[in-house]
């Protein structure tokens, strides 16, 4: 907004912002979900496949990838480095 020929407040709307976001109105999904829609889930190589989808899209946020067995309640922990 413009006050006085001067900036008053903005907004920014960054690409990490914008590929994160949830799903529109019309229900079409943000990139990062869009992009996870093909990984085969249910194998452990399926996790390295997430964090590097993920961090191909170089995020401007903290970055964590939980995964679980949802009936074992295991967890998986992942070291990148």
């Amino acid at each position: 907004m413009i006050k006085d020929g001067r900036i008053d407040n903005y907004q920014a709307v960054v690409p990490s912002t914008w590929n994160a976001g949830p799903r529109d109105p019309n229900g079409q999904a943000a990139a990062y979900e869009a992009a996870l829609q093909t990984i085969t889930v249910g194998r452990r190589e399926a996790a390295v496949e997430i964090l590097r989808t993920i961090h191909s899209f170089d995020p401007c946020i903290a970055c964590a990838v939980h995964i679980s067995d949802p009936e074992t309640g295991e967890q998986m922990e992942i070291k990148v480095t």
